[in-house]
């Protein structure tokens, strides 16, 4: 192209050239005049070296012009208009902690930069497009997007989201070999009744275990919110439900009603391993054997493992399940409100529960644990899209749980089993029964145990029973009674109780209070007349004036007490006494006569 329009050019004459010139790099590279140009000004230049090298050794230069006119090769990354200096002192902004976490801006950068360019006198620096162009090859071509990651969001937030994770084979699992356990808040609400009568609006918590091999839901308890207790009811329920048992192994949660030493056998700081004994209950006679080696142990499971904290997806499975309770059950609810948490605040859904309740538009708690039974049980004959993923033969969790190979443990009696999730405690047997909760529990069987201690357990939501065993045989002595408390109703919860007698003192105690202030004049008892400067305040009964009788205390000699005559010649005559005592005399003597 460029040797055509050489030779058609001088055909164009001196007046027409540029014209020419502009109609040809149209038509041939749709370019702009001033573009080809450039090009036969190269190859001008070109054809005038090659020639000059031809002349020394007599070869060929030709190939020279087509090279000239080639794309000049670019290096990428090399960026030569940037110093040494000026690259340490933008990777040190861009990936500084706290420029990360707080978002910093590459304008924020390169302010900051011709700050510092000024400051130590570096002269020119590079343009701000430049700048931008350095810092997307570092996040990209370089490989450093992750490490920014790190950075703004810290060490937890890298691991959840960047770091690599693997996947496991639970199809090489039993059923009921490994069950993981969590709990859950729904994210919608409901009406509930508390146990004073009053109704309010509550987000319903969910205690359940799931089975790692078949995705099976087990010893799912809603409750208002979850305990220790909530806890063992709902390990009661696995182990005696249908599609249930003893597990080998727990997966559980790093919560502290999961973890506590009542439920493992060992301090909470210790993540796994045997129980320790439970050193404090060395050598004493008030220990049971499930506070000894933990509840989980005591019913029969081998070995509990406990999460990371703050690392959920170690335990995906069950967090996978809550997000489908989420997507299939909750958001059918019409008191849905979205899930909040920190890295998903847009998912909130902004509603005026207070008005939905005082129109009666939620669900009772007793509904909305019958609409859970009845999801529950269709989410256990659905086909499930993870045991699929697994390549499982049954692709629903109960096909799964009925016919894939079973881990099987005989489960305790459930009343053994009962007795355990008893609340355990210590207690004096005084010559009025036992005192809890300021209520006295009687039986004749505590009589032989008046001035010891004894053991008792008890149901905190049934106080008015507690039982109680012989501190050394575990033997249970007798169920001792409050009959107070049995006048109340068949049943009185703990926290009742104790809520009454804290009732009582907090209400004693501001009256007193208010007593106090009542009577308080301040400084108006030095100021003003009339006032007692002893105790500062007036003096509104009428009272005596004489001296204080003095107090004789009481001879504690029995031979002082028992001979008149001795306290006769201490004490001396008094004539008041003996006149008085004349007359007296008199007077009955004469109601006799008459």
């Amino acid at each position: 192209i460029v040797q055509k329009f050489i030779k058609e050019l001088p055909q164009a004459g001196k007046k027409n050239r540029t014209k020419f010139t502009e109609d040809f790099a149209r038509e041939h590279i749709h370019k702009d005049g001033r573009t080809f140009y450039r090009h036969v000004k190269i190859y001008y230049e070109a054809r005038a070296w090659a020639a000059r090298m031809g002349r020394l050794d007599g070869l060929n230069y030709d190939w020279i012009t087509i090279l000239a006119l080639c794309r000049k090769p670019k290096e990428k990354g090399r960026f030569p208009s940037f110093s040494e200096d000026v690259k340490k002192i933008i990777s040190y902004i861009w990936f500084n902690e706290d420029f990360a976490q707080n978002r910093g801006t590459v304008g924020m950068l390169y302010e900051r930069l011709t700050e510092i360019a000024e400051q130590n006198e570096w002269g020119r620096i590079p343009s701000y497009q430049s700048v931008c162009r350095y810092i997307t090859w570092m996040m990209e071509d370089e490989g450093m997007r992750n490490v920014h990651y790190l950075a703004a969001n810290g060490l937890r937030e890298y691991r959840n989201q960047v770091a690599v994770k693997g996947s496991r084979d639970t199809r090489s699992l039993k059923v009921m070999e490994v069950v993981m356990g969590d709990e859950h808040t729904f994210d919608c609400w409901v009406s509930y009744t508390n146990e004073n009568g009053k109704v309010s609006p509550i987000r319903p918590k969910l205690v359940a275990w799931i089975d790692v091999r078949s995705r099976t839901v087990m010893g799912d308890v809603i409750c208002k919110d979850a305990d220790s207790y909530i806890l063992k009811e709902s390990l009661l329920k696995m182990l005696y439900q249908e599609h249930g048992g003893v597990p080998e192994h727990l997966y559980i949660d790093n919560g502290k009603d999961y973890t506590s030493r009542t439920m493992t056998g060992r301090p909470r700081n210790v993540r796994s391993g045997e129980p320790d004994g439970m050193e404090e209950y060395h050598g004493n006679e008030f220990a049971f054997e499930e506070e000894v080696i933990g509840f989980y142990r005591a019913i029969g499971i081998k070995d509990d493992h406990r999460a990371l904290p703050y690392q959920p997806w170690i335990k995906s499975i069950i967090e996978r399940t809550f997000k489908t309770v989420c997507d299939g059950f909750t958001r059918w609810m019409a008191s849905y409100t979205g899930t909040l948490t920190g890295s998903r605040t847009s998912a909130k859904v902004d509603k005026d529960i207070k008005q939905m309740f005082k129109k009666g538009q939620l669900l009772t708690m007793e509904e909305f644990k019958e609409a859970w039974n009845t999801w529950l049980e269709k989410y256990h004959h659905r086909t499930h899209r993870g045991l699929k993923m697994a390549g499982e033969r049954w692709t629903s969790p109960w096909e799964v749980f009925e016919n894939a190979e079973q881990y099987v443990k005989a489960v305790p009696p459930k009343s053994q089993v009962t007795m355990m999730m008893l609340k355990i405690d210590n207690v004096l047997v005084r010559n009025i029964g036992i005192v809890r909760w300021g209520y006295e529990y009687r039986a004749q069987e505590l009589c032989n145990y008046i001035g010891k201690k004894v053991l008792i357990k008890y149901d905190p939501n049934d106080v008015s029973v507690i039982y109680v065993f012989d501190p050394k045989t575990k033997d249970r002595i007798c169920n001792a009674v409050s009959q107070e408390l049995l006048s109340f109703g068949h049943s009185i919860h703990e926290k009742t109780v104790e809520s009454h007698i804290r009732m009582q003192k907090t209400q004693e105690k501001l009256d007193r209070q208010t007593l106090a202030e009542s009577q308080d004049l301040g400084d108006l008892a030095e100021r003003a007349k009339g006032f007692n400067p002893v105790t500062g305040g007036i003096d509104l009964m009428i009272r005596g004036k004489g001296k204080p009788t003095k107090v004789i205390a009481l001879p504690g000699d029995p031979a002082y007490r028992n001979n008149p005559e001795m306290r006769k010649r201490k004490q001396g005559e008094n004539p008041y006494i003996a006149r008085k005592a004349q007359e007296a005399l008199e007077k009955m003597k004469a109601l006799e006569s008459g």
